[in-house]
C-alpha cells in the first residue's frame, strides 16, 4: 500500500496563495472584458460619443485653463470694450468671440468659467453620492424604524421646491465657490439616498444575499462586496444627470447674483453681465448660454449611454 503523506504547511499556503492569485487574475480579466465591451458600445452610440467628448473637453478646459485661454480673463482693456465676434463687422481676430463691456476677452472667461461649473458639478455630486449612498444603504438594509424616519425626512426635503430651497440657502450663507458646492451637495443627498434605498430593497432579498447570510458572511462584508458593486450602475447614471442639473442651477444662481463673486469668471455671472445690453450686444450673454447648453446636453447624453451600458435590465442598446 502506498502511503500518502499529508501536505505540509508550506505546501498548503502555497496552494492557497496560488488560488488567490488565480482569482485575482480572473477578476482582472473580467474587468478588462467589461471595459472593452463598454468602449465597443460607446463607439456604436453617437449620443454616448458626443457626451464623452463634451465631458473630456470640460475636464481639459478646466484643468489647463491658464495655458489654453488666449488672454487673462480678468484683464480689462477699455479701448477694446464691446468688440463683437470676429465674424461680425468690427470684429477682431485677437478676440474670437468678442469682449464684454469692460473689455475682457469672452473666450478666456468662458474657458475659466468651466472651472466653476465643473467644480460645482463634481464637488456637489461627490458630497451627495457619498452621504446619500450611506444613508440609503442604512435605510434599505436595516429597515424598520430607521428606514421609516429616513424615508420621511427624504420625502419632506423632496417635497420642497428645489430651486427656491437652493436660492434660500445661497442667500443665507453668502457668495463663494465652496458655499455653492456645499449647497448643491447637501440638497442633492435625498435624491441619491432614495435611489440607493430602492436598489438595496430589491437586492437584499435576492438569492445571493440570502446565501451570503446563510453561510455566515458578516454584514459589513455583504454591504462592501455584494451590495456596493451593484449600486455603481444606477448611481453613476444618476450622477451624470445631477451634474448637468447642477451646472444649470449654478448658472441660474450666478444670473441672480447668488453664486461666486462677480470678479470670478463663471457662466452665470457672464449671462448676468450681458442682460442689460442683450439687444445690442447679444454675444455677451449668448456665448456663455451656448456653453451651458452644450455642457448640459453632453452630460445628459453621457448619462443615457451609461444607463444603457450599466443597467442589465435595459434593452435599448442595439447589439
Amino acid at each position: 500500500m502506498t502511503d500518502h503523506a499529508a501536505p505540509s504547511g508550506a505546501d498548503f499556503h502555497a496552494g492557497e496563495t496560488e488560488t488567490g492569485h488565480e482569482i485575482d487574475i480572473e477578476r482582472d480579466l473580467r474587468f478588462r472584458a467589461r471595459i472593452r465591451e463598454a468602449l465597443r458600445l460607446l463607439c456604436r452610440s453617437k449620443g454616448g460619443m458626443f457626451g464623452a467628448f463634451v465631458f473630456v473637453m470640460l475636464l481639459i478646459l478646466a484643468t489647463f485653463a491658464p495655458w489654453i485661454a488666449p488672454h487673462d480673463p480678468l484683464q480689462q482693456t477699455l479701448s477694446d470694450a464691446n468688440t463683437p465676434p470676429f465674424w461680425s463687422d468690427g470684429g477682431s481676430n485677437d478676440y474670437l468671440i468678442g469682449t464684454d463691456t469692460l473689455g475682457r476677452d469672452m473666450l478666456s472667461r468662458i474657458i475659466f468659467g468651466t472651472r466653476v461649473s465643473l467644480g460645482v458639478a463634481l464637488g456637489g455630486v461627490g458630497i451627495a453620492i457619498v452621504l446619500g449612498m450611506a444613508i440609503g444603504l442604512i435605510a434599505g438594509y436595516r429597515g424598520g424604524t430607521i428606514d421609516a424616519i429616513i424615508v420621511g425626512f427624504i420625502n419632506l426635503i423632496l417635497s420642497l421646491p428645489y430651486l427656491l430651497f437652493v436660492v434660500f440657502f445661497a442667500a443665507v450663507v453668502g457668495r463663494s465657490l465652496i458655499n455653492v458646492i456645499l449647497i448643491f451637495g447637501f440638497t442633492s443627498i435625498p435624491v441619491f439616498a432614495r435611489v440607493t434605498r430602492g436598489e438595496v430593497l430589491k437586492l437584499r432579498e435576492s438569492m445571493f444575499i440570502e446565501a451570503a447570510r446563510n453561510v455566515g458572511v458578516p454584514e459589513s462584508q455583504i454591504l462592501r462586496l455584494h451590495l456596493l458593486p451593484n449600486l455603481i450602475g444606477p448611481l453613476a447614471t444618476l450622477a451624470t444627470f445631477e451634474m448637468s442639473a447642477m451646472i444649470l442651477y449654478e448658472a441660474g444662481l450666478g444670473f441672480l447674483g447668488l453664486s461666486v463673486p462677480p470678479s470670478t469668471p463663471s457662466w452665470g455671472n457672464m449671462i448676468n453681465a450681458g442682460r442689460g445690453v442683450l439687444t445690442i450686444r447679444p454675444w455677451i450673454s449668448l456665448t456663455p448660454g451656448v456653453a451651458i447648453v452644450f455642457a448640459g446636453l453632453g452630460l445628459n447624453l453621457l448619462g443615457d449611454w451609461l444607463r444603457d451600458v450599466l443597467d442589465p435590465r435595459s434593452q435599448r442598446v442595439k447589439q
